[in-house]
């Protein structure tokens, strides 16, 4: 099975729905942007104000046309509210290869287990359902709570792209770059996601602030 970029592709769990983004979730959206303008300063995205989330979302839209980036909103089933994005992108069917990322989340989710039943679900479509060997994931070099996060999910650190990405301030960024590989995926759906199969009553913390970009 691959991803059809042309088709709806909803994933959901006890505590959360992925659904393809949409203009409908403009409003949504829009409110933790203007709440929070600093949410994704590690990305090289521009945000923080109506006409950048505007562009961010036509971007997205362009991407999921192109066939590079699959753009989900993120609705928290147990508190009803849409709290941000998430994103499958660069994929290589030939090199069985996806990366999970573009993430952003009101913080007020965060630390409250809804990222990681994001990724759970994600990886559980790129490696079960589509047949992936493996997932990559990418974090500002900087961003030191993302990374902690990604390691706390058995990603695998792969060294950095030094100075790679230019930054709306004018910065030039380092990225770190991270992958799961199928021959891992068993273990750590095991160990490390084992909660996301049982209830959701009591959300576990997923000790995360910042979220890879």
């Amino acid at each position: 099975m691959s991803l059809d970029f042309t088709t709806d592709l909803y994933l959901e769990d006890q505590r959360v729905r992925l659904e393809p983004l949409s203009w409908l979730h403009f409003e949504p959206l829009l409110t933790i942007c203007l709440r929070y303008p600093d949410l994704i300063k590690y990305s090289a995205a521009r945000f923080g104000d109506e006409s950048a989330l505007r562009s961010y979302f036509q971007k997205a839209f362009d991407h999921r046309q192109q066939g590079y980036r699959y753009p989900f909103a993120i609705f928290d089933k147990v508190h009803r509210h849409y709290t941000g994005t998430t994103s499958f992108s660069e994929l290589s069917e030939y090199n069985s290869h996806i990366r999970i990322g573009f993430t952003w989340i009101s913080p007020e989710y965060h630390r409250s287990g809804l990222n990681r039943h994001c990724k759970f679900l994600m990886l559980a479509h790129a490696f079960e359902k589509m047949g992936m060997l493996r997932v990559a994931f990418r974090a500002d070099s900087r961003n030191t709570a993302s990374r902690k996060a990604l390691e706390a999910l058995g990603a695998q650190f792969e060294g950095e792209f030094r100075n790679d990405t230019l930054m709306p301030d004018g910065f030039r960024r380092s990225t770190a770059n991270y992958s799961i590989l199928w021959e891992e995926w068993v273990e750590i759906k095991a160990a490390r996601f084992a909660r996301q199969t049982m209830s959701d009553a009591d959300p576990q913390p997923d000790h995360e602030a910042d979220l890879p970009s």
